[in-house]
């Protein structure tokens, strides 16, 4: 048996686990301490981070209890700014429990306050500008930490034709799919969104789905990398989430939900592709929500069947909770993409 290093190691490596005959998803404790233990190992060594630094970032959870934990660990301050209805209570105690400052704005709109997330941290750097800004959405260091997890694949599947991940920073996606193209030139990499997230072209609007999109557009976030993007209501991905649970024992989030429903939609129109899936959260921070009946009943519209297969469009634009759309992305940027949209009106 292999003992890992330390802990921190075991809540960053993925279990491997076969969805389908030839579907392989990685299914993640807590997949965003890869990105931020590489940031600070990496900041540490270069001498931007040393003694009592303070550091600073905005997150909407788990990259921020990932940097709470290695901050807690090696005796850093950390100050984390986020919205209202990113986090309940109970994971604002989490990290505070680490020692984390928690700035909650509020979020009127329900788009995540994003502007106004980074709009507080400018001031921050402000009034500190010698604190290190862990810049998830942005750093190279993000994209950078996923190689392990390429290797992972590769040593779990060998030949990949496709992988499927959610975006939001686009560091996971992006990252790991730069390296498997490496090794596998013709891989198909597929990205999965949510309504009225802008990353992909949709105008901004309230989400319910969290976890995955954005409401400003990450460095990290490259367009001509990705040949086809589904967008998933919240709906279908809860769905997805609960037959994880109920046929695989896996209990994951709703943004594994969603990764896994496009995977296995994948392998069962390509039945002869190995497709590997990014599982990026696990269900307990959802338990009182998405696993909750009393709370799913609250939701406009909860009985309307979803979605089961996506539907294929030309036009992109949002659609209700209960829809799972795909578009033809072919590896463009956004530019050329929204370039064309505007012409086809």
């Amino acid at each position: 048996m292999r003992f890992v290093a330390d802990y921190f190691e075991a809540l960053e490596t993925p279990r491997m686990a076969r969805l389908a005959a030839n579907v392989v998803a990685a299914a993640f404790p807590l997949m965003k301490l890869m990105p931020a233990r590489y940031i600070l190992d990496r900041a540490e060594a270069a001498g931007e981070l040393k003694g009592k630094a303070h550091i600073v970032e905005t997150t909407s959870g788990t990259f921020g209890m990932a940097v709470a934990l290695l901050a807690a660990a090696r005796d850093y301050r950390l100050t984390l700014v986020t919205a209202s209805t990113l986090m309940d209570f109970k994971y604002q105690a989490r990290l505070r429990r680490l020692g984390a400052e928690v700035i909650a704005l509020d979020d009127p709109r329900g788009d995540g306050n994003q502007k106004g997330r980074l709009e507080s941290l400018d001031g921050i750097l402000r009034q500190v500008p010698d604190a290190f800004w862990t810049r998830q959405y942005d750093s190279d260091g993000n994209w950078q930490a996923y190689a392990r997890l390429a290797d992972l694949f590769v040593r779990s599947m060998g030949q990949i034709d496709c992988l499927v991940g959610c975006v939001g920073t686009g560091g996971s996606l992006c990252g790991t799919g730069t390296f498997l193209r490496s090794v596998f030139p013709d891989l198909k990499i597929i990205g999965v969104d949510t309504h009225r997230s802008i990353l992909f072209g949709q105008p901004l609007g309230k989400r319910v789905l969290r976890g995955l999109g954005n409401s400003v557009l990450p460095k990290n976030v490259r367009h001509e990398l990705v040949d086809e993007i589904h967008w998933v209501g919240a709906y279908p991905a809860f769905h997805a989430a609960h037959r994880l649970f109920r046929q695989h024992g896996m209990f994951m989030g709703p943004t594994s939900g969603a990764a896994a429903l496009v995977g296995q939609w994948v392998s069962k129109t390509n039945p002869e592709a190995r497709v590997a899936v990014i599982m990026p959260d696990e269900g307990h921070r959802h338990a009182d929500t998405v696993y909750n009946d009393i709370w799913l009943s609250t939701l406009p519209g909860w009985r309307t069947p979803a979605s089961a297969t996506p539907t294929k469009i030309s036009r992109i634009e949002p659609k209700p909770e209960t829809a799972w759309t795909r578009f033809d992305w072919r590896r463009r940027s956004l530019e050329d993409v929204m370039r064309l949209q505007a012409t086809d009106q």
